[in-house]
């Protein structure tokens, strides 16, 4: 951990404040960039907007899991991991194809009366491309969740008098909450560094993060511009975290 994560942040960390000259002009220049603020808000929401349809989605997945069993069950598991055994590159360039104005999704639109929609080289694409491959890191820690949580309690809930929803929403979910968590942090920290999935679906007007700081670094060369952004992305992901642990 030391050797391979600890030291390349202190390496990264140093440049930010090195290059070109040491001090903390790169780190002015971040909070008087227009540019650098406005792609900053644009990948903190849409990685909130995927994390919050990562639960909505994953929530009812995972319950239906937890209860049926036996063949249905693992079919369902099957379908979640499904996706993790083919290499993302290949799932982005497969929305490319999905998602490109000749595609099958505009050909289903246009077929219903809707018309072609501009899908691909928008926020909406890259926040598609982003659901499909964060979704099972959300199924999975609400799934073992679930899994832990005692089913008499909700009947014993309704048994004293307490409708289905307030069953639910007092007893159920508040139980489930710990997976909820563990999910949402990992979807929305993952979503914060996402690089291959907006490169491709998006375009400048989209552009997150990760691909602003990869320009500092190939295109413009600029170590000591590149390197705060990646820091002051680690101390925002920190704080979020940091966050959590309080609520």
């Amino acid at each position: 951990v030391t050797v391979f994560f600890i030291v390349p942040i202190i390496v990264v960390a140093w440049r930010s404040i090195s290059d070109p000259e040491i001090g903390l002009q790169n780190y002015e220049w971040l909070l008087s960039s227009e540019a650098f603020l406005t792609v900053l808000i644009r990948t903190f929401l849409v990685s909130t907007i995927v994390t919050l349809a990562c639960i909505v989605i994953a929530y009812p997945y995972a319950y239906f899991m937890t209860v049926v069993g036996g063949t249905v069950q693992k079919l369902l598991m099957i379908a979640v991991l499904m996706p993790l055994w083919t290499s993302i590159l290949v799932r982005t360039l497969a929305w490319m194809v999905l998602l490109q104005d000749s595609g099958p999704i505009n050909d289903v639109l246009e077929f219903v009366g809707i018309g072609r929609q501009a899908l691909i080289r928008t926020t909406f694409g890259v926040g598609l491309g982003m659901l499909q491959v964060l979704l099972p890191f959300m199924v999975l820690p609400l799934y073992s969740s679930m899994l832990n949580i005692d089913r008499r309690l909700v009947p014993a809930a309704r048994s004293l008098g307490a409708s289905p929803a307030t069953a639910f929403f007092k007893v159920y979910l508040p139980l489930s909450l710990p997976g909820v968590v563990a999910g949402a942090t990992t979807v929305f920290i993952l979503g914060l560094g996402f690089y291959i999935v907006p490169a491709l679906l998006g375009s400048p007007q989209t552009t997150m993060l990760s691909a602003l700081i990869y320009q500092q670094f190939s295109a413009f060369l600029d170590w000591g511009k590149g390197s705060a952004m990646g820091i002051a992305l680690l101390l925002l992901a920190m704080l979020f975290l940091v966050f959590l642990a309080f609520v």
